[in-house]
């Protein structure tokens, strides 16, 4: 938000600057263009805290596995004496982190229409060009991934980052239960489930030389390939947390 008022004011200081030593408005608007909230969600300021949203979750992904085992109270020991099967902990802990980034995708969905408000307050009509909010998801690359324009784009970013969240806990069960060598196995756990998804893409580049099947088409064997790594990980994160991480 601090942003968006910063880039709005500063382009309205350019404007009166050029204005006062005798540029007239038509002139200023073919130098700079019309404003629009566009320009605010291409800048730093706007990037910077959702690329430090992000790293925060990532960071909590990993933390919210290690405070258990390395906090004071090492409360590990009392999830995994609860009277029912372990893994509610490890799908506690999934939609923990699902939904902490679904609720930054709905705060910043909500927020875009009172930076809109924002720029109409600061910058008058006659320099500024208006833009939908569909239009503004449209227009940049950042926002389309955080919240895709189908129902098709928004499966794929996110049971992708679902896919990815599964594999990093996998990968945690592993070294919490083998310890270095387990780092070797999440390691290769990760490996194998990137060749795999992969794998399509390769087949087609290789062996015909272009995108063989249709979208459609791909996507189908994509989001099959990522049931199957899933449910493998999933089988995998059930086995170590009910035979080799014990209390």
């Amino acid at each position: 938000m601090i942003g968006v008022i910063f880039i709005s004011r500063q382009y309205l200081k350019y404007i009166e600057m050029d204005l006062q030593v005798g540029v007239s408005q038509a002139e200023v608007l073919e130098m700079y263009g019309k404003f629009s909230l566009g320009e605010v969600v291409l800048s730093m300021p706007f990037l910077v805290p959702i690329a430090l949203s992000v790293a925060a979750i990532a960071f909590y992904i990993f933390f919210i596995w290690y405070r258990d085992w390395l906090g004071k109270n090492t409360f590990i020991y009392r999830l995994l004496m609860l009277p029912t099967s372990r893994m509610n902990v490890f799908f506690a802990k999934l939609m923990t982190i699902m939904t902490a980034v679904l609720g930054l995708v709905a705060l910043q969905f909500i927020f875009l229409h009172v930076y809109r408000v924002i720029v109409k307050w600061i910058v008058p009509q006659v320099y500024r060009q208006d833009l939908e909010i569909v239009r503004l998801f449209r227009s940049s690359e950042h926002l389309s991934i955080i919240l895709p324009n189908s129902l098709t784009e928004f499966i794929i970013a996110y049971g992708l980052g679902m896919l990815v969240v599964i594999l990093i806990f996998t990968a945690i069960l592993f070294e919490r239960s083998f310890r270095i060598l387990g780092i070797i196995y999440g390691g290769l756990l990760i490996g194998l489930s990137l060749i795999l998804f992969l794998l399509p893409t390769l087949i087609q580049v290789v062996f015909f030389n272009t995108m063989y099947l249709y979208y459609d088409e791909f996507f189908i064997v994509q989001f099959v390939l990522w049931l199957i790594i899933a449910v493998i990980s999933l089988i995998i994160s059930r086995y170590l947390l009910k035979n080799k991480v014990t209390v």
